[in-house]
């Protein structure tokens, strides 16, 4: 019987299209396969890297990510997805917290251990999002706060509106503009000038 080459896999994310991996990859290091995205961490079912490689990883292999919050963004999730993962006879390596997961270590101090880092990034998280609410309550007040900044210029938003209208997939022209599929909607729901909407509709007055 052949026994198959253990691997080490990377799991990778981010939350927006505009964020880069760099930082994350660089921290991991070399590894033999790379499952990324770019999600929000929020919903499982929408996260198709995750579910890849869990279900690409084998008996002996390591899945290494850079740090907790990349792998979950709650403490029942993260215990969930460690579990599916060491279950299948991997182990999961945590590159910030130093920690790795396996079924050899699965006994009350790994598994504290896994509840306390785990509920510690999921505060570091909650306080970060209280920062952040915090300094745009404050900013709005002073009059400062401009809210998010345009994705696409007005020129951009004909643009997508035109090959939409053509029958061009949303998520390819998200794509091809460089943003995600939220950024593309938020543009498309913004009311058109009048010379964008002859633009789009090709009833432009000529000279």
């Amino acid at each position: 019987m052949v026994q198959h080459k253990t691997q080490t896999v990377a799991y990778v994310r981010v939350s927006s299209a505009d964020q880069n991996l760099d930082r994350q990859l660089e921290a991991i290091g070399e590894v033999d396969r790379v499952f990324e995205e770019k999600v929000s961490g929020g919903s499982r079912a929408d996260r198709a890297a995750l579910l890849d490689c869990i279900r690409y990883v084998r008996d002996g292999d390591t899945v290494r990510v850079a740090s907790m919050d990349r792998l979950a963004r709650s403490l029942g999730d993260l215990r969930d997805i460690v579990d599916e993962i060491t279950g299948k006879g991997a182990s999961v390596e945590f590159v910030k917290e130093q920690q790795t997961y396996s079924r050899d270590t699965d006994d009350a101090i790994g598994r504290l251990m896994l509840n306390l880092l785990g509920a510690f990034a999921e505060f570091e998280r909650t306080l970060i999002r209280e920062r952040q609410r915090e300094g745009i309550r404050i900013a709005r007040t002073a009059g400062k706060y401009k809210g998010r900044a345009r994705k696409l210029s007005d020129d951009q938003v004909a643009e997508a509106r035109r090959l939409i209208g053509s029958g061009v997939p949303k998520a390819t022209v998200a794509r091809d503009f460089g943003i995600d599929r939220t950024t593309l909607y938020r543009m498309l729901a913004t009311p058109l000038s009048h010379a964008d909407a002859d633009a789009v509709t090709g009833d432009g007055a000529t000279t």
